[in-house]
């Protein structure tokens, strides 16, 4: 059954950290010794399988060497809560706050005669025995003869009667074996444990129930079916929906008489502190660790470490913990912050705190808290090529594929207009890139990061030239960003945005900050797997940040907060002027100029008599005496049309004024 439950208990996210092994004839010393071991660790919740012979010496120890008290969880599987009732009290009393789970038995008249009659012949047969109680054992036994009498009786089968047997002898065939197997099977009835019901060979059962050892005696804490979940009585009508909610329990009284529900672990009673691993890390604003030569005592400092012991602070208990450094004084170097964390997997520390980002790798081998960081990863570039002081800042909106697509647009437009404008076409002889004048050259730059940070791994999965990357100390980034790719610095850094926003709150008024450009967990604090303070010091931390303390401990160790909300930013260069788009200013001008230049060079130096008639037969040439059918409008030889004269014409002017006029419109011979 062990393999089972470890597999069901996994499935719902319960570790299993150890697993106690007590042989059948382990005397109690052996049994003490085990104890005192689960004793020391962080665990408090036990789950016992066994049989109720060794359950009972367990228990009794576990009293003797105080785990059956407050904070500590016992249950019990149905090896040992099957029995409990036909247990000494003695070994009850130990039991107190214990839960665990057993067939459940209906209790009905026959139920009651039958006790009362097996108490009474118990007692008879055993006076100095305290047993009293018939067992589920028992119960199942008494319904199981009950089942056969009634399969033979169904076959009419005889008795058959052995005599003188031994081990040694076969035992004797029964003659209607095939009847009777046949008959048993399809027996059912109302028994003492229950419905009796046999299903490919199997007793079956559909109601467990969970009871709580309080005293000498049990009280039912509820009832679980496969088809209604957890429950506080049983619902024989089958109306109430699958629940596995403790509310539908009734409550527990917990060892020690205490009706608070035990978190499950504790600091082991020892006295030991929790070993908290340190690095040293390139930000001492984060994390800064010193030694204290008089007293041989690490001093840390730095806003990981005010954030992990403001979240200790929080919790509802006290953790003694002390703080160990990592690689030694000084750190070797070659120690990766991979190393760092995977120290928790080797037992090294009970949890390393730092600036220690979440990545996917580390959580094979450690349990993260939630991050107490922003998460990401962006890019530093200087405030006058980012911002309004960017000549070509009108190109930032378009991505690189549209401009491509918009030149090629563009082109195509230009050599329609010269197929369509023949004149222009051969005025314009020359090669296409004489006429274009000058290609554009862009310049392509690599990004670069901090040495020792994870970022030269990412961005060479994401395909960037390394070639094209220099690690900087964060001391050099300004100097690499003020000389540009250029002059041999840098035109971007790539960085987590923690370490951003800890740099623009210095240099806010030069710099700002582009993206994220690439999504991570942010800075958490590392726990070996299964460790029951990950959840703990989780809840500390989202405390932590929902409230003003966060800001506070930014403000203190990052930097002003109305910088960094800004982005890097002034508040001046917040809006867009005349300078911003000065670039797309001056080449719409200077596109213009050339134009105008173009027409003036044509109307100086192409004469309108040059163009000859003979030679440009696409241009028509109006002559009445050679083309008759070309008519001449004179009105003095055509009656037909007339000439507007207001003076005249005064009464069709009043009727079309007064919309009365019905004579057809005139037409004036200007146009």
């Amino acid at each position: 059954m062990v393999p089972f439950l470890a597999d069901a208990l996994e499935e719902i996210n319960v570790r299993i950290p150890y697993r106690s092994i007590i042989p059948l004839l382990s005397t109690d010393d052996q049994i003490r010794e085990e104890l005192y071991k689960l004793k020391t660790m962080q665990t408090r919740v036990f789950v016992v399988h066994m049989l109720s012979s060794t359950g009972s010496s367990l228990f009794m120890r576990a009293k003797e060497v105080g785990m059956m008290s407050e904070g500590y969880v016992w249950i019990m599987t149905n090896g040992v809560t099957n029995m409990v009732d036909s247990l000494n009290s003695s070994v009850t009393s130990a039991m107190k706050g214990a839960l665990g789970v057993r067939l459940y038995v209906p209790n009905t008249d026959e139920l009651n005669n039958f006790t009362t009659r097996w108490k009474k012949r118990f007692h008879e047969d055993n006076p100095q025995d305290m047993y009293s109680e018939p067992s589920i054992y028992g119960l199942w036994a008494y319904d199981t003869m009950h089942a056969i009498a009634m399969a033979v009786e169904k076959i009419g089968a005889q008795t058959i009667k052995i005599e003188n047997s031994t081990d040694s002898q076969p035992l004797p065939v029964f003659p209607n074996g095939e009847q009777f197997l046949k008959a048993i099977t399809n027996i059912k009835f109302q028994a003492l444990s229950g419905n009796f019901e046999l299903i490919n060979g199997q007793l079956q059962y559909s109601v467990f129930e969970i009871i709580n050892i309080v005293g000498r005696g049990i009280r039912e804490v509820g009832y679980w079916t496969k088809e209604q979940g957890l429950s506080k009585v049983v619902d024989e009508s089958n109306n109430k929906t699958y629940s596995t909610s403790p509310e539908d329990l009734n409550p527990v009284i917990w060892p020690g008489e205490s009706i608070v529900v035990p978190k499950g672990w504790e600091i082991p009673v020892s006295g030991a502190k929790l070993r908290v691993g340190l690095t040293i890390s390139r930000y001492p604003e984060f994390m800064q660790v010193e030694i204290d030569p008089e007293m041989n005592a690490i001093k840390a400092s730095g806003y990981s470490i005010d954030v992990f012991e403001e979240a200790v602070k929080r919790l509802p208990y006290a953790v003694p913990y002390e703080y160990e450094l990592f690689g030694g004084v000084p750190p070797v170097s070659s120690q990766s912050y991979n190393d760092f964390v995977y120290q928790v997997y080797l037992g090294k520390y009970d949890l390393v705190i730092g600036d220690i980002t979440i990545r996917y790798n580390r959580t094979r081998y450690a349990d993260f808290t939630i991050p107490y960081t922003e998460s990401g990863i962006a890019m530093i570039v200087p405030v006058d090529k980012a911002v309004n002081k960017n000549t070509f800042i009108f190109l930032m909106p378009l991505t690189t594929d549209l401009w491509l697509g918009s030149i090629v647009l563009f082109i195509y437009t230009g050599i329609t207009i010269l197929i369509l404008e023949p004149k222009i076409r051969t005025s314009l002889k020359g090669s296409l890139s004489g006429h274009l004048g000058t290609i554009m050259y862009l310049s392509v730059f690599g990004y670069r990061y901090p040495r020792g940070s994870f970022v030269e791994g990412l961005l060479q999965e994401l395909k960037f030239d390394k070639s094209r990357m220099r690690a900087y100390q964060p001391d050099e980034f300004a100097e690499a960003l003020d000389k540009g790719s250029a002059n041999g610095g840098v035109a971007a850094i790539v960085h987590e945005i923690p370490y951003i926003k800890l740099f623009l709150a210095k240099n806010c008024k030069s710099y700002t900050m582009v993206g994220p450009i690439y999504k991570t967990a942010g800075f958490g604090f590392a726990f070996p797997k299964g460790s029951p303070l990950v959840l703990e010091i989780s809840r500390a931390i989202l405390n932590i940040t929902d409230g003003d303390d966060i800001i506070q401990l930014e403000k203190k160790w990052i930097g002003d907060e109305t910088c960094l909300n800004n982005g890097g930013i002034s508040v001046e260069s917040n809006s867009l002027n005349f300078l911003s788009f000065w670039g797309l200013f001056l080449i719409s001008g200077a596109v213009s100029t050339i134009c105008l230049l173009i027409f003036a060079i044509i109307s100086l130096f192409i004469s309108p008599n040059e163009i000859n008639p003979e030679e440009d037969e696409g241009l028509p040439i109006m002559n009445p005496e050679e083309d008759k059918d070309l008519p001449i409008m004179n009105p003095e030889e055509d009656e037909d049309l007339p000439i507007m004269n207001p003076e005249e014409d005064e009464e069709a002017h009043n009727d079309c004024k007064n919309g009365t006029d019905t004579s057809p419109p005139l037409t004036n011979r200007a146009s």
